[in-house]
């Protein structure tokens, strides 16, 4: 690529952008590589104003022309495969013939329900079929490699296609590519893994699935419940695991057996769907053991096909010995606008339905319809709410508030998002329903939240109940209450629902209400001195506590200290939560310490610039940027995110290279030789396009 220098440039980004750029143009072409998500900032439309004329205004839409549709024919052959049944019944199963087709139905039934984990149920709002308010995931392949190239190139695929896919795309091509034999599929917290399992074995069990996709046997296991089993030395196979502990768990199953050997020949035969959900829910002292269980069975069984989901860190940061990794990692991706507009509106839908007696007459659906739109417009004009609203956990939470206290202010950050729901289920819904009475005459919150940070400390995602009780016992003694421990648990579990017995095991309905509770305490705690929470700066386990920390409290003390422990990425994100506030006396504190931030977060590109370490320079320019969106490195950039790209960040790392490539490198560099080649600030034209990939 030409720069603004007289001598030809060493190789540099600029140039693996140019080359990504022209495969990408052409048929059959991918989109991989941090050079590539970079680029993308800048084929995106409508840059913001504010970024201005030295800087890269190119804002061409080639990305919204070839990345930007939906994968229609995804869709389009979900919207074909024919009605689903509405209810799997006892009588359903009782009249089904065969042994296989029974045990369908009894798996199908399991997970018709929409029970999002996390979600406690309120009074007045209806728990809907899955099938009702499911909306399908898209998935992120940016860090397929070679067995995605294949698939493209055999398949012809368009730029489009190779972006935003669902589940069912890899499933169809399960048999002939082995490398979609074994899928992972990861995301955070309340980002929908175990939804979309429970839509696949559902859509399996009634035989509702796109006709492209091979007939399979789903099989649901969900880990948390196996953990302890398959860590133990003589832990059972597979086979042994389905006959004897997951069919008595499935609904109707009692007195139905198998054949012999029926599930040994399912999985040898390559005809079972094995899905291995929460892989993040093993502890970390089990998490070796259960990885090489999992691998055991994964190669014994090659032929069938598994899927399994965890959350990015536990399945990133095993032992390199030891460490489960499937042949093909997909990330799930924020909920975007269509997505987030068809399950407000389906959920509403849905919740009128039931409270008129099922009735779907005009009147029903107006009213319906009306509070939909009143909440999506609040979402879409606020871009803090809509922030929160590309996670559907936190969509769910925001749209079962907007119906639960109708005219109030919705919650705009996530910590306010978890008081409010917190502060419903453990006042509000025992006082309407008269229950509850322990909850409401003492701290119920503040018990919880000590539970929860005693449980962060131990890194436990579950507790027993012996040790929870006895904790129970000792917090209530200091407090001179005189109910007992069983009794308040139950009420928590029974009427907060904020508490979920698993056999004799207690969790939170989420590990984000944990995060949140630990939260709290450690603010209270800090505010009394009792506490330091930047103890916590070197444990990963703790990141998205110290987060929701920094937006319960004023942080300028916590950000200094992780700036001085190097726990840069921590002090920024806790920079970014916490000026979402609108406080002018916080903003003046927090000003104090952005510079220093800033300066400590760029000093690795700034280094790696100056000694002309351009590849790592560019690694890093990528990493910063996919960081300052809130992601993990390997994904791509959603479209608003980019078009809403803090704009002071931008000028840092564009002035940052053209600095010390002394004018020869950098996006407003960028810009200027798009010009030359004939193309438009804020518009892209195809030609143009094509004669900056390709200058040399």
């Amino acid at each position: 690529m030409t720069s603004s220098g007289n001598q030809p440039p060493p190789p540099s980004p600029i140039d693996q952008i140019s080359e990504l750029i022209r495969k990408i143009s052409m048929p059959g072409g991918v989109t991989l590589g941090s050079a590539s998500a970079i680029w993308h900032y800048f084929i995106q439309e409508d840059i913001p104003k504010t970024i201005g004329s030295a800087l890269i205004g190119l804002a061409v839409s080639y990305g919204s022309k070839v990345l930007g549709p939906l994968h229609e024919s995804n869709q389009r052959r979900l919207k074909q495969v024919g009605k689903a049944l509405d209810v799997v019944t006892d009588q359903a199963i009782a009249t089904a013939t065969g042994f296989e087709n029974k045990y369908l139905l009894c798996q199908a039934a399991e997970c018709q329900a929409f029970r999002s984990e996390g979600m406690t149920q309120h009074d007045g709002i209806f728990i809907p079929l899955l099938k009702e308010v499911f909306v399908p995931l898209e998935l992120d392949s940016s860090s397929i490699q070679a067995g995605f190239k294949d698939f493209a190139l055999q398949e012809q695929q368009s730029p489009e296609t190779l972006r935003e896919l669902t589940i069912w795309t890899f499933l169809a091509k399960a048999k002939s590519t082995p490398t979609f034999r074994q899928l992972a599929v990861l995301a955070w917290g309340g980002y929908g893994k175990t939804t979309l399992l429970r839509h696949i074995a559902f859509r399996y069990g009634t035989k509702q699935v796109p006709e492209d996709v091979p007939k399979l046997v789903p099989l649901l296991l969900v880990l948390r419940k196996y953990r302890d089993l398959l860590a133990q030395d003589n832990a059972p196979d597979l086979a042994t695991l389905i006959i004897e502990h997951h069919l008595p768990d499935l609904p109707g199953t009692e007195g139905l057996k198998p054949p012999q050997n029926w599930a040994i020949n399912l999985l040898k035969s390559g005809k079972a769907l094995v899905m291995f959900d929460g892989f993040d829910e093993v502890g970390t002292d089990q998490r070796t053991k259960v990885a090489k269980w999992l691998t055991a069975q994964m190669r014994r069984y090659g032929k069938s096909v598994f899927l399994l989901t965890s959350r990015p860190k536990a399945y990133k940061e095993q032992d390199v010995s030891t460490r489960l990794q499937l042949s093909t990692s997909l990330w799930v991706r924020d909920f975007n606008e269509s997505q987030r507009k068809q399950f407000v509106t389906r959920w509403y839908e849905c919740q009128e339905k039931y409270a008129n007696a099922g009735r779907e007459t005009p009147d029903v659906k107006k009213v319906a319809a009306r509070s939909a739109q009143d909440l999506l417009t609040q979402i879409e004009t606020q871009q803090a709410l809509k922030d929160l609203a590309k996670n559907p956990l936190l969509l769910n939470m925001i749209v079962t508030f907007h119906r639960r206290v109708p005219g109030a202010e919705l919650p705009k950050r996530r910590v306010e998002l978890y008081r409010e729901i917190c502060r419903l289920q453990l006042e509000e819904r025992p006082r309407a329903r008269g229950v509850g009475s322990l909850m409401t005459q003492c701290e119920a919150q503040g018990i919880l939240q000590q539970i929860a940070f005693a449980m962060m400390q131990r890194h436990w995602e579950r507790i027993p109940q012996g040790t929870l009780l006895n904790a129970l016992s000792r917090i209530l003694k200091q407090q001179n209450e005189s109910f007992t421990a069983k009794d308040f648990l139950e009420e928590v579990v029974q009427v907060s629902e904020l508490l979920v017995q698993q056999e004799d095991d207690y969790e939170f309905a989420h590990l984000s209400f944990q995060e949140y509770l630990a939260a709290a305490h450690v603010a209270e705690a800090a505010s009394r001195r009792e506490a330091k929470p930047y103890e916590h700066f070197d444990d990963d386990w703790w990141k998205s506590t110290m987060v929701l920390y920094a937006g319960l409290t004023s942080p300028t003390r916590l950000i200094r200290e992780a700036v001085s422990q190097e726990a840069t990425d921590l002090a920024y994100q806790c920079l970014q939560e916490t000026t979402k506030q609108v406080d002018p006396k916080l903003a003046a504190e927090l000003e104090a310490v952005k510079q220093t931030v800033t300066d400590v977060r760029y000093a690795d590109l700034e280094r790696y610039l100056k000694n002309g370490e351009w590849k790592k320079a560019d690694t890093e320019t990528y990493r910063l940027m996919i960081t300052t969106v809130g992601k993990e490195e390997g994904q791509y950039f959603e479209p608003d995110e980019l078009l809403n790209f803090p704009c002071e960040e931008l000028k840092i790392i564009d002035q940052l290279w053209v600095t010390h490539s002394k004018g020869k490198y950098g996006f407003s560099v960028q810009k200027e030789i798009y010009l030359s080649c004939s193309g438009a600030d804020g518009r892209y034209y195809e030609a143009a396009f094509k004669n900056l990939a390709l200058r040399d």
